[in-house]
């Protein structure tokens, strides 16, 4: 039997002004972590820069000590846009109060990992491919019992919330136990012959997915095996249809249950 979540109506979402000190001074930090991290490069500048002669080697030791916090900060911002780019335009800290009002982590895990294996995963998914699946399932694009009658109500800056939040926690691994040569030779040579595409060349070596212009590929590696298999069997028969251009559909259907059971043991052990 189906318990029907709450709902929350727009006048008593919360937002930021709802948010506590601790979570506000969070939210402000994470926002600004770039430019206290160039302030202080620059204020260690000026500090040594006034007080270092122009003999040879204090500069050479100035230049170094330069090179050494520059290099960390190019990484971190390096590091930070990629997260952005995975989390999009969401707020995370927000969509962590929506998901645990709303449900979402009850089926979903706190951090994105649950542990029913029917059930997705959502810890580093993109955004973008999340907010995707909950506008299909508003719309019908999508069908399925439960999350057809949890997405019906959600607002758009609800689902970009949300997403986020599952998309800032670490991105989901599974436990390589064995190789699986069959899924192996699907996952990265495909079978011409049969017009499979090869998983990889989508959805990266390591199943991690990308992004690429308006075209989104979800993280699959280390998805939960029997929600991997089922949504194969899905994409097989049709029973799910939502991919661009019905990519998905055209590249599951020649599967044999063999191959698609190898697949899912592989795919959810990267």
């Amino acid at each position: 039997m189906l318990i029907r979540r709450s709902k929350l109506s727009n006048s008593s979402r919360p937002g930021i002004s709802r948010l506590g000190n601790s979570q506000l001074a969070a939210y402000f930090f994470v926002r600004n972590q770039r430019q206290f991290r160039y302030i202080g490069l620059f204020a260690l500048i000026g500090f040594y820069g006034s007080n270092l002669s122009w003999r040879p080697g204090r500069w050479l030791f100035f230049s170094l000590l330069v090179s050494v916090v520059s290099v960390p900060t190019v990484l971190a911002d390096n590091f930070m846009e990629a997260n952005a780019q995975r989390a999009g335009p969401g707020n995370p800290i927000v969509g962590n109060i929506i998901s645990a009002s709303e449900r979402c982590q009850e089926c979903h895990g706190e951090d994105g990992n649950n542990t029913d294996s029917r059930i997705p995963k959502h810890a580093g998914q993109y955004a973008s491919y999340l907010v995707k699946q909950l506008h299909d399932f508003q719309s019908g694009a999508r069908q399925h019992e439960v999350m057809s009658i949890m997405a019906e109500d959600l607002g758009g800056s609800d689902m970009t919330d949300i997403a986020a939040y599952f998309a800032s926690k670490q991105i989901m691994q599974g436990q390589h136990t064995q190789d699986y040569p069959l899924a192996r030779k699907l996952f990265f040579e495909g079978d011409k012959g049969r017009e499979v595409e090869p998983c990889n060349r989508c959805h990266g070596d390591n199943g991690k997915g990308g992004l690429a212009g308006n075209v989104i590929y979800p993280v699959i590696g280390g998805q939960n095996k029997n929600y991997l298999r089922a949504q194969l069997v899905n994409w097989k028969l049709g029973e799910r249809t939502n991919s661009p251009n019905g990519v998905m559909n055209k590249i599951a259907k020649p599967l044999t249950d063999d191959e698609i059971e190898a697949l899912a043991n592989y795919i959810s052990g990267l």
